[in-house]
């Protein structure tokens, strides 16, 4: 990992860009602090710049509350290279969509599980780095989506503790079958009238998990509706399962 910058953006928290290999991310810290602090993982569906404002915002909840957050570009996003399948898959959806026709499993599939394959890898690989410096401890927690990217790592990655997953993402059938083997607690945030997301799917999923403590959050709106409460309930599902 090297670092780039390290600028204040204010409200007591510092940023600082860094380069995982030759994967972009970035790092948010509180400006001063007396001991290491636990971490928390910002997923999203790719493209930091675009996603910028949001991750800002969800970062200093975070940061603010006492902890690390990072995130990381997602592979085939931003200036990272494109996969020709993904993109021929990303077309087949558009396709697929604007003729209202049903997406299919095997689009799915060519869709999202080589993007789970590639991004988790590098996830864990951001963990390794992230947890030999010395303002960052364990537990580590994950928010966001993609939704099978979370699952995937909820479930191979031990120092996960916790995770608040974003519904709103087409689900593979494999991370069906990883869902039920995931035991660590969840938080599942759903939007009722989300367009792009299949809701029986996001729950069907959320029962899947095998985790004894899950919880869902069903909200009315859109895709990008998601209430700013939310914002607190999930750094409340971090405060007690993360301290």
């Amino acid at each position: 990992m090297q670092f780039t910058s390290h600028t204040s953006i204010g409200d007591g928290v510092a940023e600082r860009a860094f380069i995982l290999g030759e994967i972009p991310g970035v790092l948010w810290l509180p400006e001063s602090t007396s001991a290491p602090v636990p971490l928390i993982l910002l997923g999203h569906p790719g493209g930091l710049g675009r996603m910028r404002a949001r991750l800002v915002e969800r970062a200093k909840r975070s940061v603010r509350e006492g902890y690390a957050a990072a995130t990381l570009e997602l592979p085939g996003s931003g200036d990272r290279p494109r996969s020709a399948h993904v993109e021929q898959a990303r077309a087949d959806l558009r396709h697929a969509l604007a003729a209202g026709e049903g997406v299919t499993e095997d689009l799915v599939n060519r869709l999202v599980l080589p993007l789970v394959d590639a991004a988790v890898p590098e996830w864990r690989a951001l963990l390794d780095a992230l947890l030999s410096l010395p303002e960052i401890r364990g537990p580590v927690g994950y928010a966001g989506g993609i939704i099978a990217i979370g699952t995937r790592l909820a479930l191979v990655e031990p120092r996960l503790a916790a995770a608040v997953l974003f519904a709103g993402s087409y689900v593979p059938q494999a991370t069906f079958e990883e869902a039920r083997q995931v035991n660590i607690p969840l938080l599942v945030l759903l939007q009722w009238d989300d367009d792009g997301n299949d809701r029986q799917m996001a729950l069907t999923l959320f029962d899947a998990f095998g985790s004894q403590n899950k919880t869902l959050h069903a909200n009315m709106g859109g895709h990008t509706g998601v209430p700013h409460f939310e914002g607190e309930a999930g750094q409340h599902f971090f405060d007690r399962h993360l301290r």
